[in-house]
Order: C-alpha cells, then structure tokens, then sequence
C-alpha cells in the first residue's frame, strides 16, 4: 500500500512512518522542505495528488510550542497550518483521477467541553464553546470530501488526548522538571486527563488507513484516539513519579498557570474530558499501552 502523510516529520508522524514501513507500506511525507520519499505542500497543490491508496494528514502548528506566546498571530497560525494542509489534501484527492481508498484526518478532543463527570464516546453529539474547540469544527469540515469522492474514499477522523512517547510530545517537556523532583499535579488535579501512548496512536492511524471492506460511508468514521484507561491529573502525576522514582510533592495552582501561560493555555492544563474510545475499540484495535504503567514504564525505560 502507498501512503501519503502530511505532517509525516512530526512526532507523530515520525512513528506511523516507521510502522508502516515495517509493514511493507511504501510512505510518501508532505513537508515543507523537499527531500527523499518527500513531495513539498507547493508541489501537492501544483501537481496534484501522487499515486497512493491511503493519505493522511498531521500538519499542524505544535499546540503547546514553548517558544510562542497565545498572541493572535499565533492563534491564527493554529487555524491556518490545520486548515490550509487539510483543505489542500482534500482537494488534492477530490480532483484525482484515481482517488485513495482512505482519508484520514487526525484532529484532537478539544471538541468535548470539558466536565468533570460527563463521559464523551464517538457518538456524542458537540458544538463549539471555545477557541480550541472552534478550531475543531472548522478543521473537520476542511477534510470533508464532495459525496461522489465518498463513494469510493473512506473519510475517518481520529481524535486524539494528550500524544505521550519518547521523542516528543506532552513528555518532552514535562520529564525534566519530574526528574528534578519539581513534577507536580496541575490546578485541583480532579480533571479528566485523555492520553494515549504515540505508538497506539500510530497503530490506530494504520488500522484506519486500510481499504475499507464495504462501500464506504457518505460521513466520515469518527475514532476516539485516547487509551481505555479513564485518569485525571493527579493520577497521571503519581504514576509518573512512580516510574521515574520521583516525589510529587508540588501542586502548580490554576492562578499561577494563568498568571504565567495565560488563561487559554492554562485551561488547557487544568481542565479535561473523559473520553471513551467505545467505536475504536469496537473496530477490533488492540492497544499495546491501555494503562498509564504500561506506557510510562515505555516510555522512561524502567
């Protein structure tokens, strides 16, 4: 199978890249820059699709990057960088002569108002309430296809908690202020804290892009990317330092967070969802990490 990945030098895109290979598939990454098994956004959009049976995209501006302030030029490169990739993969294989059998859009479960005790599957139905989740909207609708594409093109839309792994991520930047001792929860440590392990994120991603079995739906297949396992911030903290043989003895206040990131990052922190992957697990996905041990233990080597 031939996959074309937009994004695919990210951290995320750096692991599917790697399974898939491992698999056999032949991967083609859209990225700025030109390179082997490379093609450039100018180039998709001037000459069109390559061949390939699968296409996914995972462009986008880091949500959390440490070396950008939430300014608007900032909030509008969340939007555009989204957006702009999504609306050119779209119509890139809208215009194809010979469409992929699948496309997949990862996007993320800021859609879900956060709530400390309702739960989100799939199913649940959502309108926007705030920046993040506005974005949401806009950059599922972006991915949606003309219905006479669809007859021949599964859509799915993965949405994925916080991505934990080695090489990037929420873990980037959280384990040296653990391994300092300095780790701590955020806020009340009550909120709900979706995650899940880059290499099951990956493999959900994979298991999307094979060829569909029937004549595909005129929607798109909507999959929760998050582990089974239901934790908050407190849990995922104490677990951390577990693993990491850690104290856990601070707590960052909401205030300080705000007063330091500013209320919508801070949000981000101290505020989340419960949210089931009821339809992921349904489709037959086994996870290899559906608990936080086992994907710490991963991911800190212990």
């Amino acid at each position: 199978m031939r996959v074309l990945i937009g994004g695919g030098s990210g951290f995320v895109g750096r692991e599917l890249t790697r399974l898939l290979r491992d698999k056999g598939h032949e991967v083609t990454v859209i990225s700025r820059q030109p390179g082997p098994g490379k093609i450039t956004w100018d180039e998709l959009v001037s000459g069109g699709l390559p061949p390939c049976e699968s296409a996914v995209n995972l462009a986008g501006e880091n949500l959390m990057n440490p070396l950008r302030w939430w300014s608007k030029s900032f909030k509008d490169d969340l939007f555009s960088s989204r957006i702009n990739t999504t609306k050119a993969l779209a119509q890139a294989i809208a215009a194809s002569s010979s469409p992929p059998q699948s496309w997949v859009l990862v996007s993320g479960v800021a859609c879900y108002q956060p709530s400390l005790t309702a739960q989100y599957t799939e199913d649940s139905e959502w309108t926007p309430f705030d920046l993040l989740s506005k974005l949401v909207k806009e950059w599922e609708a972006s991915a949606l296809l003309p219905e006479k594409v669809t007859k021949n093109t599964k859509q799915v839309v993965i949405r994925p908690g916080a991505v934990l792994g080695r090489d990037g991520g929420a873990m980037k930047q959280m384990q040296l202020p653990f391994w300092l001792g300095l780790g701590g929860t955020l806020g009340s440590g009550r909120q709900p804290f979706p995650w899940i392990h880059v290499s099951d994120l990956a493999g959900i991603i994979a298991h999307a892009l094979e060829p569909p079995a029937d004549t595909p739906s005129p929607s798109p297949i909507v999959l929760n990317g998050v582990a089974p396992a239901l934790n908050t911030n407190y849990e995922f903290t104490k677990e951390l330092g577990r693993v990491l043989r850690r104290p856990t003895v601070f707590t960052v206040p909401g205030f300080i967070l705000n007063a330091l990131m500013g209320s919508e990052v801070a949000v981000i922190l101290t505020q989340g969802q419960k949210v089931l992957p009821k339809r992921t697990l349904e489709a037959g996905f086994q996870y290899k990490y559906p608990d936080l041990t086992s994907a710490l233990k991963e991911i800190v080597g212990s």
